[in-house]
């Protein structure tokens, strides 16, 4: 009799044993996933950011050239608003870093790389064009540097 009682007790603590350690292992693999989505999901976000960031530097460029080579008229007015809908995807991509980065300092340097290059139109002349134009991709090549780590873990 005591045997089998003993051999019901090991078989009960056995399973509370289990059940506890699968139930670790499961929230263990979930906070993984979890992880992991989040991982992807910044490295989609940071890309997507760098390559509108991308499309605003050149269309402002565009739109400095068109409006101080050709004047006013058409082709610079195509280009100024190629330049706003250029500006609409980055701000989008902007909001979109903002809501998934963690990193007060890392939202601050996107923030800034995005100031950097709305800016570049206002220039008064070539040399402060292509000063801006750089100012605003080393301001962008930080932000992707700081970013990076975060997306390696």
């Amino acid at each position: 009799m005591e045997a089998a009682l003993i051999a019901v007790l090991g078989t009960l603590l056995g399973s509370v044993v289990t059940h506890f350690f699968q139930g670790r292992a499961t929230v263990r693999s979930a906070e993984l996933a979890r992880a992991e989505q989040m991982r992807q999901e910044r490295i989609s976000c940071y890309s997507a950011f760098a390559g509108e960031l991308h499309d605003y530097r050149r269309a402002q460029n565009d739109r400095w050239y068109r409006a101080h080579e050709d004047g006013p008229g058409s082709t610079a007015d195509a280009s100024r608003f190629a330049s706003y809908e250029a500006r609409i995807a980055a701000r989008a991509a902007l909001t979109r870093v903002q809501l998934v980065c963690a990193d007060p300092a890392l939202r601050e340097l996107a923030a800034r790389a995005f100031q950097f290059t709305h800016c570049m139109h206002e220039a008064t002349d070539e040399a402060d064009r292509d000063r801006r134009s750089r100012e605003a991709k080393a301001a962008l090549d930080t932000f992707v540097t700081r970013a990076g780590p975060t997306v390696h873990r």
